[in-house]
């Protein structure tokens, strides 16, 4: 599934047009996006939780040449999906 599915499945399932759910999407992920940037979590019960994880940094390697190469420390972005979803995920059809 896209971004055009899901906004039709929207559009659809709350009888409102494409472009209110296209701005309703857009402002759901602009806020979780937010929030991330700021360090907080975004929890969604039944759904998930959305975190920031520190990575440290490394030494990697240089899959063509073989030379070890030294990969920063970052922030990434996490998911963890809630029990409501990994049940659904699971259940045979």
């Amino acid at each position: 599934m896209n971004k055009a599915d899901l906004v039709n499945k929207i559009a659809d399932g709350c009888d409102i047009s494409k472009t209110q759910a296209t701005t309703a999407i857009d402002t759901a992920v602009d806020s979780i996006t937010t929030a991330l940037k700021k360090g907080d979590r975004v929890a969604l019960i039944g759904f998930g939780t959305f975190s920031v994880s520190q990575r440290r940094a490394r030494n990697g390697r240089n899959p063509q040449t073989g030379a070890t190469i030294k990969i920063a420390a970052r922030k990434v972005a996490k998911f963890t999906p809630g029990a409501e979803l990994k049940k659904a995920v699971n259940r045979s059809k």
